[in-house]
């Protein structure tokens, strides 16, 4: 299978949105820096340096042959579970606002594992999918069960930090990718089933996800509590208008927004930027996706197919979660606004990711391989040939 030119627009698209994070994340969060560390530039300055690390591995995995990571994807799910799992043992994993979600790393900047595993976990359910196993995709013991169980564990660790929203994200991810390789309506509605009743599981046994719904459905009933964050994100969308106040020049991020340089930055473009700036952020998530979903459809394999899906719905619903939680639309969950919120290994995961995308649109814009006897069924039928 020979390769081609990537897919240019993707990448112009990509560090279009990474250059307006680090606009956002200095606009968001110069005055928390100046009062916590005396630094105006102390947290995109970090973020600066992430996003050079981002741009290597991006241009790292552009390069390679996607295929390769299907031979490694058990060991990068290993790697994936052990990460997780270190961050739950004390002296390993930091603690943050009542979180334990970061792995110190000595002089390094701490990394947070479930970013990883993301791409870790879409990589092996692609790969698993893709290749012989997934012919026991509408068996329930073959390919339900296993499954269940894989997707269970990983969301599982993750959860325990806890991490709702990043767990929420892996969960929608895999499950698009099990219903695109063939799963039976029963095994989806089975799904649908285990989610609503896990959910209502959490929500009744944390505390901080009951308030989250509470201000979710009645935040003016408790404006300076549970409802506040929600409540100010709303009034810095409102403020902006149509066009904006400017950049620089939002109110809000002045301590009224909790975690406005990290989940919270949409809500200080929708104040800087205005009404035009929101739905113009919207609309590169959209070209992005679009763009993706072409890759997929010319993949020449169904690992590349089902691995660039993966992608692309990873983005996809973590920008939808985050934009839905701003505007109200949505409970909150406190993820990040992929490629705007400060963080730095949510950054290079998903810029990696996007390398991999790259990867696949090379060998898609390359010339088509060449017919072999013997193929696989299941590729076949997805080319509509036998």
């Amino acid at each position: 299978m020979g390769s081609g030119q990537p897919d240019y627009l993707i990448l112009g698209l990509v560090l279009g949105l990474v250059a307006l994070g680090l606009l956002l994340v200095y606009s968001s969060s110069f005055a928390l820096g100046l009062l916590v560390f005396n630094d105006a530039n102390y947290f995109v300055a970090r973020q600066a340096i992430w996003a050079a690390i981002g741009i290597g591995l991006l241009v790292a995995m552009m390069r390679m042959d996607y295929r390769w990571l299907r031979k490694v994807s058990p060991l990068l799910m290993l790697v994936g579970i052990v990460g997780l799992a270190a961050v739950l043992v004390p002296g390993l994993g930091l603690e943050r606002n009542g979180a334990q979600r970061w792995l110190a790393m000595g002089p390094l900047p701490p990394v947070q594992p479930s970013e990883f595993a993301k791409l870790a976990l879409i990589i092996y359910v692609a790969a698993w999918l893709g290749g012989e196993k997934g012919t026991f995709v509408r068996s329930f013991w073959r390919g339900f069960v296993p499954f269940v169980l894989m997707v269970g564990v990983v969301a599982g660790l993750v959860l325990l930090e806890p991490d709702t929203g990043t767990a929420a994200v892996m969960v929608l991810t895999t499950v698009t990718l099990f219903f695109i390789a063939g799963a039976s309506l029963t095994h989806m509605a089975a799904l649908v089933g285990i989610g609503g009743v896990a959910s209502t599981v959490l929500i009744l046994t944390a505390g901080y996800r009951l308030d989250r719904l509470v201000a979710f459905v009645r935040a003016e009933d408790d404006p300076t509590g549970i409802g506040f964050q929600t409540l100010q994100s709303l009034i810095a969308l409102g403020s902006g208008g149509i066009g904006g106040l400017g950049l620089g020049a939002s109110r809000q991020k002045f301590f009224y927004i909790p975690g406005s340089h990290t989940d919270g930055v949409f809500a200080v473009v929708g104040e800087e930027m205005g009404f035009i700036g929101a739905v113009g952020v919207l609309m590169l998530f959209a070209a992005l996706v679009y763009r993706g979903l072409r890759v997929m459809l010319r993949a020449q394999d169904e690992f590349g197919a089902l691995l660039a899906t993966g992608i692309v719905c990873w983005i996809a619903y973590q920008a939808l979660i985050n934009v839905g939680g701003i505007s109200r639309a949505i409970p909150m969950t406190g993820i990040p606004l992929p490629f705007l919120s400060y963080g730095g290994s949510s950054l290079a995961a998903l810029l990696a990711a996007v390398g991999i995308l790259l990867s696949i649109s090379r060998y898609a814009n390359g010339p088509p391989p060449v017919e072999r006897v013997g193929r696989h069924p299941r590729a076949a039928r997805r080319r509509g040939t036998r």
